[in-house]
């Protein structure tokens, strides 16, 4: 697998792209790519194992063609461009990753290239010989192209796996479908399920749809300070816009301080005791262990949720209760490790 993966932008025809983690790319790169590429399509929320089975497929048939793999996704998700086009929010699905998290989960799985599409009004109406021809063939160079047998492209939906495998031939690429995946319980693998299980904040049913732990990442912000003042001093992580996980408080572990696992107890929500503003802010308190962390990159792994998230009469009481957390999660990595 690559040490790094490289991220194409198509917004505008200046627009930049970047490398995490290593040198970027030039602005006319983002656009297109004289690579010839092995590409599946989707918007890959969770890269939960259905994805990691796609993706283990694509991988190595792109190293025995000797190309490419490449993940296309959008910006915003489809299903929220069309849910704000008609006015109905309420349709708009909760996110499972942060785009970092995303971008971090497909080059584990060893995909080197992903081109981010914007979702606007003239995706949502392009032809699909328009999508064959403008996207797949000459924006991505596709030689070889992997999708579920479900596939559906194009302006309302119309274009087809039947018309997809009457144009390889003339554009020059390979097309394979992929039979739906089956979880323990013989249903189909689906960022909608996962989203369920975190919705319900069933961490464990989660972690086991994802093939690890449930992440969220970010750089360390500065808060209040009010943890500090209360004995339970914390780090604070702003949340992506309608995260799927259900506010309340979880047991947690942190990666990305002083090169170690750390434990900890975290709160997800909008802290109803002490804030009225109803921002959504990830908290973490490490326990027993001090650390500077203002500024850092930092990833918290879910591994049990506790309670919900409380609004208390006064601090006394929640002090009480988050001394009970506390407990609670010393309890839990003694008895399970980091």
């Amino acid at each position: 697998m690559n040490n790094s993966i490289k991220l194409y932008r198509h917004t505008t025809p200046t627009a930049a792209a970047c490398n995490p983690g290593a040198s970027s790319v030039t602005a006319s790169e983002a656009c297109t790519t004289s690579t010839p590429s092995a590409v599946t399509i989707g918007n890959f929320d969770g890269v939960h194992l259905g994805h990691q089975k796609l993706l283990s497929h694509l991988v190595a048939q792109a190293h025995q063609r000797q190309l490419s793999p490449a993940v296309m996704t959008f910006t915003p998700h489809p299903r929220e461009f069309f849910a704000l086009r008609e006015q109905r929010p309420e349709l708009i699905p909760t996110r499972i990753s942060t785009f970092r998290d995303k971008i971090m989960a497909l080059q584990a799985c060893g995909i080197e290239r992903v081109y981010l599409e914007r979702f606007n009004q003239d995706t949502a109406q392009m032809s699909a010989q328009d999508f064959i021809e403008k996207i797949l063939v000459h924006r991505l160079n596709t030689r070889y192209l992997y999708v579920g047998e479900d596939f559906r492209f194009g302006h309302r939906r119309s274009g087809t796996i039947e018309l997809l495998q009457e144009a390889a031939p003339q554009f020059g690429f390979e097309v394979e479908t992929m039979a739906d995946i089956l979880d323990e319980q013989h249903m189909r693998y689906s960022s909608t399920e996962l989203r369920n299980a975190l919705a319900f904040g069933h961490i464990e049913r989660a972690n086991s749809y994802l093939g690890r732990p449930y992440t969220i990442s970010g750089h360390v912000i500065h808060g209040k300070k009010l943890g500090r003042s209360i004995g339970f001093p914390t780090m604070n992580l702003a949340v992506m816009p309608r995260c799927a996980l259900r506010s309340g408080i979880y047991i947690v572990s942190v990666i990305g301080l002083e090169g170690q696992t750390l434990p900890a107890i975290a709160s997800l929500g909008v802290r109803p005791t002490v804030e009225s503003d109803g921002q959504v802010l990830l908290e973490v308190h490490i326990l027993n262990h001090s650390v500077s962390a203002y500024g850092k990159l930092v990833s918290v792994k879910f591994h049990q949720y506790v309670r919900d998230e409380e609004k208390f009469p006064d601090l006394p009481t929640m002090i009480d209760a988050i001394q009970k957390d506390v407990d609670i999660a010393q309890h839990y990595f003694s008895v399970h490790g980091l």
